[in-house]
């Protein structure tokens, strides 16, 4: 029997227009980290076609090998900047720096990992393999939302969250911008792109 990851754990989910305040847990991913503009930068394009692969040689070995067999996982981003202002009002993509990822089930292990990277790199279409590593995440508690629509109108609803949401609940941003997309931008048109759109948070009571 398949998993539905998205359906079982916390946080893939959200509705359009609902800011909403929950509790994400922790989980592995298969990660690569980069910097520029994610439409022209090469570094990004290389990640990208390294990552899948490695995501799928990693969902076939649990099937064949642990009989355990699941969706694979959307994409899904960090991104971040020394300035937030450009990721509302300037929007320069040139400035981002970014992490590219995808979820894996808790029951794959490093050693799985690095057997799937084994196998990638025989076929040889994984441009920065080298690159790519299993890191937890554990962002906690996390402000989250749906975006519909092209990616270069996320603005407004970033400083919605940022500027109002946040503060009024007397709250503060601590970790980086998280975006996951679930959508494919190369079947689905602009105006229907779905993007949740996260940011973990910690109370402003909470501090030191």
């Amino acid at each position: 029997m398949k998993s539905e990851l998205k359906k079982e754990i916390p946080g893939y989910t959200a509705k359009r227009g609902e800011f909403a305040l929950l509790s994400i847990p922790a989980m592995n991913f298969l990660m690569i980290d980069g910097h520029g503009d994610p439409n022209t930068a090469k570094s990004y394009r290389k990640a990208l076609t390294t990552l899948y692969p490695v995501a799928y040689a990693v969902k076939f070995l649990s099937k064949r090998e642990l009989d355990r067999d699941y969706t694979v996982m959307p994409l899904e981003a960090l991104w971040w900047s020394d300035d937030m202002a450009t990721f509302t009002s300037a929007r320069d993509k040139s400035r981002w720096d970014w992490t590219l990822m995808t979820m894996i089930p808790e029951w794959i292990t490093a050693e799985h990992v690095e057997r799937a990277r084994e196998a990638v790199a025989k076929k040889g279409d994984a441009p920065v393999l080298e690159a790519l590593r299993l890191e937890q995440l554990h962002e906690g508690l996390c402000v989250q939302t749906l975006h519909v629509g092209p990616y270069d109108e996320e603005g407004p609803v970033l400083e919605e969250i940022h500027n109002k949401f946040i503060p009024e609940r007397s709250l503060r941003m601590t970790g980086r911008h998280h975006e996951i997309y679930l959508s494919d931008p190369r079947r689905t048109a602009p105006e229907k792109l779905k993007t949740i759109l996260r940011q973990p948070v910690m109370r402003a009571d909470e501090e030191g």
